[in-house]
């Protein structure tokens, strides 16, 4: 990343004092925090530290700095939450400036796998430059357990989207970032289910923010159908899920791998994928996992595993907002058929939906075939305009 500007315009309201309180190694002062720092409201600053190299493909027209935030979990404990934040330069307009919330997808479900402690942390985040270019915030969680301690729960709807909207609460919690209360969220993958998720506890979780509209690429929705498919199921995917879900649930991993897969399981759970060498290393570790054999039962047919899935399956609440979903036709990790039906069944509800199918596009570059159409999209719903809807009434 490049080009981090200075921290003047935080000096005021005591954030310079918040700066330099943390000292030391950057990413140690930021990712490590003790108990009794964690108390107190949900969205506000734990601590600030500048992004080195700033956004990329920002240059010079903003700034950008790593955050710590204290959230919720699921269970109601205070957390600890570590993102980023990407700030227009300039004065913010009357009213102050939109948010996006950007949900990242599966980066890994370990501690080092969180997006900012990449050096191109925001290169997961497609057209990154527009969105600052057009006086948007952006703001991206890590997800609990990735960067901070502690067990990420992968996949699990309530903790994903309470970080996220806390990362809003973040943004303008954060002196002179000017951000207004309204927000709009987008994500890929595991970040769709995250969006999807947020659009559904923001009223009741967050109910100062105002939500526009909610966008996803190849979301993860069904997940019974997407883990029960043994051709698109990724067996990384598949052994993050179930290291995750065990610590959630207390649960020896041993219970569910085979013994004469448990290296290869414990090396591809363990991975990161943020980057070529990540991606090359987990194809790597995960080619010893044999598709349907390195586990003891399905968890898709076998609880409580698969009560999780249900549980965690968007679209059992209203959607919150307009929603925008893009899926590409070649994408053998999110099966489209899967999507188009979770669309459907959104638009039964009364949302109104805008579908974009991506022909020929693969699961990994939905959200970046999709970035412009969702930006459009996304300020399309802040102006004030109808939404297209997509839905056959």
């Amino acid at each position: 990343m490049r080009g981090v500007r200075c921290l003047s315009k935080f000096a005021a309201a005591g954030s310079l004092a918040l700066f330099l309180s943390v000292g030391g190694d950057p990413a140690e002062a930021l990712y490590d925090v003790s108990p009794g720092e964690i108390a107190g409201k949900p969205g506000t600053i734990i601590r600030v530290w500048p992004l080195e190299g700033g956004g990329p493909g920002m240059g010079g027209n903003g700034e950008a700095f790593r955050i710590l935030y204290r959230s919720t979990s699921p269970s109601g404990k205070p957390i600890a939450v570590s993102g980023a934040i990407y700030i227009p330069s300039g004065p913010a307009p009357a009213g102050g400036r939109n948010i996006i919330a950007w949900a990242h997808p599966t980066s890994g479900v370990m501690p080092p796998c969180a997006p900012t402690l990449m050096p191109d942390g925001g290169g997961m985040m497609w057209d990154l430059p527009n969105m600052i270019g057009q006086g948007y915030i952006v703001v991206a969680t890590d997800y609990p357990g990735l960067g901070t301690e502690g067990i990420h729960p992968y996949l699990i709807g309530e903790s994903e989207a309470r970080s996220v909207l806390d990362s809003v609460r973040a943004a303008r919690a954060l002196p002179h970032t000017g951000a207004s209360n309204r927000f709009a969220v987008w994500g890929h993958s595991q970040g769709g289910h995250a969006a999807l998720y947020t659009g559904e506890i923001a009223a009741r979780y967050a109910p100062e923010l105002k939500l526009y509209g909610v966008a996803a690429a190849a979301p993860a929705t069904y997940l019974v159908e997407l883990f029960d498919d043994d051709e698109s199921t990724e067996q990384d995917l598949l052994a993050m899920t179930v290291l995750s879900w065990t610590r959630l649930k207390g649960v020896p991993v041993t219970k569910l791998v085979e013994p004469h897969a448990m290296p290869a399981f414990k090396r591809t759970a363990k991975d990161c994928i943020e980057s070529v060498a990540e991606f090359e290393k987990i194809e790597r570790d995960e080619s010893a996992l044999k598709r349907g054999q390195f586990l003891k039962v399905d968890p898709a047919k076998t609880e409580p595993w698969k009560g999780i899935m249900v549980h965690n399956s968007p679209g059992q609440a209203r959607a919150g907002a307009p929603v925008f979903i893009a899926q590409g036709t070649a994408d053998t990790t999110v099966e489209p058929a899967i999507t188009k039906r979770f669309a459907e069944a959104l638009c039964a509800q009364g949302t109104s939906v805008t579908f974009v199918s991506l022909p020929g596009v693969t699961h990994t570059f939905a959200a970046r075939d999709s970035a412009r159409a969702a930006l459009r999209w996304m300020t399309d719903r802040f102006r004030g305009a109808p939404p297209h809807s997509d839905c056959v009434r």
